[in-house]
């Protein structure tokens, strides 16, 4: 029975670690456009619209979001859990994403949010824009 009961956690914390993540984008001022997009690719966790880029780059950007969220960063930094083999299928999936849009002018990037809920303190999140 306790596999059960840490997979129900599992899958409670790492909701959790959406919504923070999400809010944690609106905040810094991109647009969601899609929670937990599911594609014959496969699923990403956030889809948004970072419009700050045009100036930078001469058009506004795309980002996939993969959302790491752990209890503690003991063994490893959520982040790390990102492996090749996610990124090979977040890349997958954005091309699905791009085909299936009018997103002729867009830029893509690949952003990670890594959130670590210590128990009695703060959410540590960090966000790395262009992880890969």
């Amino acid at each position: 029975m306790w596999f059960f009961r840490r997979r129900r956690e599992s899958k409670h914390l790492g909701q959790f670690g959406e919504r923070l993540a999400l809010r944690f984008l609106k905040r810094s001022g991109l647009k969601i456009l899609a929670r937990n997009y599911r594609c014959p690719a496969g699923e990403v966790d956030l889809i948004a619209l970072d419009k700050t880029t045009r100036s930078d780059v001469g058009a506004e950007t795309i980002v996939f979001v993969e959302v790491k969220t752990r209890s503690s960063n003991k063994y490893t930094d959520p982040e790390g859990a990102v492996n090749g083999e996610k990124r090979r299928r977040m890349r997958k999936i954005a091309e699905y994403y791009l085909a299936t849009r009018p997103a002729d002018g867009f830029n893509a990037r690949f952003d990670i949010i890594a959130i670590v809920l210590g128990e009695g303190k703060d959410p540590e999140i960090k966000h790395i824009p262009e992880a890969f």
